[in-house]
């Protein structure tokens, strides 16, 4: 199972995720208090949809061609169109570390971390053209390693607030193992922490113990049991085995009332995306008796 970032920029689950993760940083912006964004996988942060397949057509395409009720939905569409004002920037398309970048008030910060050195270093100038573009001084850095192993230098961040995001490209199964590390070593470094970590649906058989996993996991990382949140957006049968055929997000300790705006919203979402009557959607809280 392969998901790199620039080969499915824009597609149905791209949506699906930084719908989320734009309202995600948007309850956190409700305080004054600055936060840390970290982006553990970050990739390039924006890509030429210009010459891309169907998926992003059916994606962010579908999207942006609908009116949305939900504002979670109108928020991201206004982003986006934003993001392509200017010349040479219609068909262009932000990643996480712009989307984070975008909403980052002077007293925030962000930590965009990238394994690959070409888009780690495309990342940087598309950072800078963004500040630039904007007209602001953002305090976001780009760093060069691997995620998983960065995420413990930033963990806990000075401001005691921050949004944890995890997004890497599941070329291997053991990355859905190497998430469940992550979020325990987060969550015991900075058990107050917003977490939400992204993962591909092909077979729903395969989650639930993934699920499970998690539950134990975080739940012996620390006393406090932190609460835990699915959201899930299929478009196709579960256990089809052919493509990607859903798109999760499991978000630990949720801002208030982050589970029942989703439940406005996913539906909204997953309405406007669906091509068949396959299509499916929940948001949910994991109870201890998952594991």
């Amino acid at each position: 199972m392969k998901y790199r970032h620039s080969f499915h920029a824009g597609n149905f689950a791209d949506v699906h995720k930084h719908v989320a993760l734009l309202a995600l940083l948007r309850a956190l912006k409700k305080k004054d208090k600055g936060f840390l964004f970290l982006d553990t996988h970050a990739g390039r942060g924006s890509y030429d949809l210009s010459g891309a397949s169907g998926e992003a057509a059916a994606g962010v395409g579908r999207f942006l061609q609908a009116q949305h009720a939900a504002p979670e939905l109108r928020e991201y569409a206004e982003l986006i169109t934003r993001f392509r004002s200017g010349a040479g920037r219609r068909h262009l398309y932000p990643g996480s570390p712009l989307l984070g970048a975008a909403e980052l008030r002077a007293q925030d910060r962000a930590v965009l971390i990238e394994l690959q050195g070409a888009e780690a270093h495309v990342l940087d100038k598309a950072l800078t053209a963004f500040a630039a573009a904007s007209g602001r001084e953002l305090d976001a850095r780009v760093e060069r390693g691997d995620g998983f192993a960065r995420l413990r230098a930033f963990l806990p961040p000075p401001e005691r607030r921050g949004l944890t995001f995890l997004d890497p490209p599941y070329e291997e199964p053991r990355e859905f193992q190497q998430v469940t590390a992550a979020l325990a070593e987060a969550v015991r470094r900075f058990p107050t922490g917003v977490l939400a970590a992204w993962y591909p649906i092909k077979d729903e058989r395969a989650i639930a113990p993934w699920h499970a996993a998690c539950v134990r996991a975080l739940h012996e990382a620390v006393a406090l049991r932190p609460a835990i949140l699915v959201s899930e957006l299929w478009l196709y049968p579960l256990d089809s085995r052919v493509a990607l055929n859903g798109s999760g997000l499991l978000i630990v300790n949720p801002p208030w009332l982050t589970l029942e705006r989703m439940q406005v919203w996913l539906p909204e979402l997953q309405a406007c995306l669906a091509a068949s009557a396959d299509a499916g959607s929940s948001a949910r809280m994991l109870s201890e008796s998952a594991a």
